[in-house]
């Protein structure tokens, strides 16, 4: 069995929506790479990423996080939604491994 944490990004911070409500979070870190490296020094060998603004704005918010996350721990696969509705913002996610 594959486990993969999932680090939902709401206005630049670790957040769980209740019942899917933007206006409804609890903040569980300002500090999403943070998380991410917790994540991977617990032996994740992939992560789930989710733009939540990004979710509900039809496009990224939160990418720069993103970006930063996967810069850090490049050996480490991602797995990223919210706010994907372009071949543009495709392609903008793929050249960050780069």
């Amino acid at each position: 069995m594959l486990l993969i944490p999932a680090i939902d990004i709401k206005d630049g911070k670790c957040v769980r929506l209740r019942q899917g409500r933007m206006e409804d979070d609890t903040i569980f870190s300002d500090d999403p790479v943070a998380v991410a490296g917790r994540w991977v020094k617990c032996g994740a060998r992939r992560l789930h990423l989710v733009d939540l603004d990004g979710a509900f704005a039809g496009k990224p918010k939160n990418a720069e996080v993103i970006h930063e996350i996967v810069q850090t721990y490049p050996n480490v696969p991602v797995q990223i939604g919210g706010g994907i509705r372009d071949e543009e913002t495709i392609e903008a996610y793929l050249k960050c491994r780069c």
